[in-house]
C-alpha cells in the first residue's frame, strides 16, 4: 500500500516548494464555490462553503491524499440544492476541482470522488 504524506514537494532550481494539504483544501473550497447547484458541504445542512474555507473544518467533508509521486486523490462530500441534477452537479464538481487544483499547484489530480450526502432547499 502506498504511503501518503501531508505536503506536496516540488523541487525547484533554488530550493523546494512544499504545498500543504490545507492549501489544497482551500483551493478545493474555492472551486466548489464556483459550482452551481451545491447546497452545502458535508453531510449536514448548513455547512456553507465559506465556513469550510474559513474555519478549516474540512476533515469530515474533504479527504485529500498526496501519494508518493505527488499526485492527488480528492474525496468531497456535498449536498445538492433541490431541483438540480445530481449527476450534472457532481460532474461539474469533478471538472472544476481538477482544473483549479492542477492549475494552481501544478500537480496531477488522479481522482475526484464526489459523495452526494443529500438534498437541501
Amino acid at each position: 500500500m502506498a504511503e501518503y504524506k501531508q505536503y506536496i514537494t516540488q523541487i525547484q532550481e533554488n530550493g523546494n516548494v512544499m504545498i500543504s494539504e490545507d492549501v489544497v483544501a482551500a483551493i478545493v473550497a474555492h472551486a466548489l464555490a464556483e459550482v452551481d447547484g451545491i447546497g452545502s458541504m458535508g453531510s449536514k445542512p448548513g455547512i456553507t462553503i465559506a465556513d469550510f474555507a474559513v474555519k478549516k473544518n474540512w476533515s469530515k467533508s474533504l479527504k485529500i491524499l498526496i501519494a508518493e509521486d505527488n499526485t492527488l486523490s480528492i474525496d468531497c462530500s456535498i449536498m445538492i440544492a433541490y431541483g438540480n441534477s445530481v449527476v450534472d452537479v457532481a460532474s461539474a464538481v469533478q471538472q472544476t476541482v481538477t482544473a483549479n487544483v492542477e492549475s494552481m499547484t501544478g500537480v496531477k489530480v488522479t481522482v475526484v470522488n464526489v459523495n452526494v450526502c443529500g438534498i437541501v432547499k
